[in-house]
């Protein structure tokens, strides 16, 4: 493994942790930005935390009609850089897990599953939900379902893997059970046609989408450590 490889990898995991804090700082200007508006009441001023989603930040217009261009380019930008750095991350990481056959095998399948989810997160960006709305749901579903399936192989990757502390392991199955949970709310929940129904479903998904930033926040600085140990015995061999 030459230093070439070893650096991209280390840029692919920087910039992983980076795209979690963009996603953050973009999202919540965008926030500051929505004129107003939620789906169960168009009428209300400014965006509610706990009764609009994130979605609704990339609208074109609002639930009034009212134009969201300032918002929903910003939501756009953030989605889609989340998405790519998602993308290099999830191309980076087997790498960490050559060692075995089977621990390479369960993060190269964790990888295709992420790198759907990534591309899937982009596509709910650029299919907003005021003009896309099929389109738009049919990838929040593929990349939260498909995400569900990324903790679960690279758990397993780590708990098989000798030199991968079990932390991270344990991080992801955190994140699996929010997760699992928010699928079965997405799925099974009450309808966000009605006040109550749409601070439910709402707040469910800003508690998945901000535990999910977290996690992979903490995936890219432990990939990161693992990759300069790696870089460090390879330049002393």
């Amino acid at each position: 493994m030459g230093n070439g490889s070893l650096n991209w990898r280390r840029w692919a995991f920087i910039l992983g942790m980076a795209g979690c804090a963009q996603f953050i700082v973009l999202t919540v200007i965008a926030m500051f930005f929505y004129p107003g508006g939620t789906k169960a009441n168009p009428d209300t001023t400014g965006y509610s935390f706990w009764s609009n989603f994130f979605s609704d930040l990339g609208r074109t217009a609002t639930y009034a009609g009212d134009s969201n261009t300032v918002s929903s380019s910003l939501f756009i930008t953030a989605l889609s850089l989340g998405a790519l750095v998602l993308v290099l991350f999830f191309a980076a990481i087997p790498r960490l897990f050559a060692g075995r056959r089977a621990t390479r095998n369960l993060s190269v399948f964790g990888s295709i599953f992420g790198i759907v989810s990534a591309v899937s997160y982009a596509g709910v960006a650029l299919a907003p939900s005021d003009l896309h709305l099929p389109i738009h749901r049919l990838f929040v579903y593929i990349a939260f379902t498909t995400f569900l399936l990324v903790v679960a192989l690279y758990s397993a990757a780590i708990f098989l893997s000798k030199d991968y502390p079990r932390v991270y392991a344990f991080t992801y199955l955190g994140f699996a059970l929010i997760l699992a949970i928010y699928l079965w709310l997405l799925f099974g929940g009450p309808n966000a046609d009605t006040p109550n129904g749409v601070r439910i479903q709402a707040t469910g998904q800003k508690i998945v989408v901000y535990a999910e930033i977290v996690c992979m926040f903490i995936q890219s600085y432990g990939a990161l450590k693992i990759e300069r140990r790696l870089r460090a015995t390879a330049q002393a061999s």
